[in-house]
């Protein structure tokens, strides 16, 4: 079977290995589609701590070829999404059920061999049923809809509630998604007018356009801020983008006594003054993976097709992935998910072109 292996710094060679065996207690799953996110970006960019050679790909879905010793109703044939996350068991937050900042945490296609090859074995208990009727293409993003999940749910939302989402991308998009699901009224705000388009498609009540070296939220965006929660501020605010200065506004606009959740990542300091969080009282959360909630994700994208899709902004054939990561590093144009059509699915949905974009093992 072809394969695709990171090797070094924005190196990707395609090789020809044998398929793998069948082993007790997992599956073999035929790859049909796998998307892309920043964290891919930074493996392939060499600045991320699984080191290379890697083969990447987290984010995926595709059909059971075969199966194991199988105790969990999946049979061959089956659609499925996978949780990509490992964890061990017995370090201290496993034991207390938080399995996903697991002290020894993996993650498939991270920190080992992941889905950019045509078949991969995975442990039976990491497979997840996809809908009937959602497409694998769609499907493949049930892992960052369950990162955004998560997020939403750490902050602990309520129906009537107000939530300022900060970020547009993915994430931000997801989580706004979920929340107006739940009955939150969501503003949203990032620097691209583009995705605050998306975000108006995603339920935001209103959006706000973070415009470079100008003051946020500017007079008129504040009024509108006041307008819509009686001059209190949000009770929640999903920090989506990692960037200092984002967190910083989170803190200034939150309600009292309300919750702030931290899904974005930066090794980048953040600075802020130390009374505003107890003269607010704020709960400040971060969120990290999720608890099983790739499931959910997969119901969250089969209710929102059509908010899938728009999602879904390019598509590339397997051959293709060094333009791919070029695009997303480059950002010539707006960009929402990448989606890799692997060789299973490449008759049915053409994509990119014939020839590898790598080197040739």
């Amino acid at each position: 079977m072809l394969i695709a292996r990171t090797v070094a710094k924005e190196t990707i060679r395609y090789e020809d290995v044998p398929e793998p065996a069948l082993e007790p207690g997992h599956a073999l799953v035929r790859v049909h589609n796998v998307t892309l996110c920043g964290t891919d970006l930074h493996i392939w960019e060499d600045d991320y701590p699984a080191g290379l050679p890697v083969i990447q790909g987290h984010e995926f879905a595709g059909a059971v070829e075969a199966i194991g010793n199988n105790d969990a109703g999946i049979r061959t044939g089956d659609r499925v999404a996978v949780s990509p996350m490992i964890y061990c068991g017995q370090c201290r937050p496993c034991r207390l059920g938080r399995f996903n900042v697991c002290e020894n945490i993996g993650c498939i296609g991270c920190y080992s061999d992941g889905a950019l090859v045509e078949l991969l074995s995975v442990p039976v208990e990491k497979l997840c049923p996809v809908p009937d009727g959602l497409e694998l293409n769609l499907a493949a993003m049930a892992e960052p809809s369950s990162i955004a999940m998560q997020a939403v749910n750490r902050g602990r939302p309520s129906p009537g509630e107000t939530a300022l989402v900060l970020g547009s991308g993915p994430i931000g998009l997801l989580a706004t998604l979920y929340l107006t699901d739940l009955g939150v009224r969501v503003i949203c705000a990032d620097t691209e007018p583009d995705r605050l388009v998306l975000a108006s498609v995603f339920g935001a009540v209103d959006t706000l356009l973070v415009e470079p070296r100008s003051d946020f939220p500017g007079a008129d965006q504040a009024a509108r801020l006041d307008a819509l929660t009686d001059s209190s501020g949000p009770e929640l605010v999903i920090e989506a983008t990692g960037v200092p200065s984002s967190l910083e506004t989170a803190i200034h606009l939150v309600a009292s006594a309300g919750r702030i959740v931290q899904v974005g990542i930066s090794a980048r300091t953040a600075t802020v003054p130390m009374n505003a969080i107890p003269f607010k009282e704020i709960d400040l959360l971060g969120s990290r993976n999720s608890l099983n909630l790739i499931p959910a994700g997969l119901e969250l994208l089969a209710r929102h097709r059509d908010q899938a899709r728009a999602l879904m902004t390019h598509r590339f054939g397997f051959g293709d992935l060094q333009q791919a990561f070029e695009l997303m590093r480059s950002r010539t144009e707006p960009v929402g998910k990448i989606v890799v059509d692997m060789p299973a699915s490449q008759s049915a949905h053409p994509a990119g072109t014939d020839a590898l974009g790598g080197v040739r093992a």
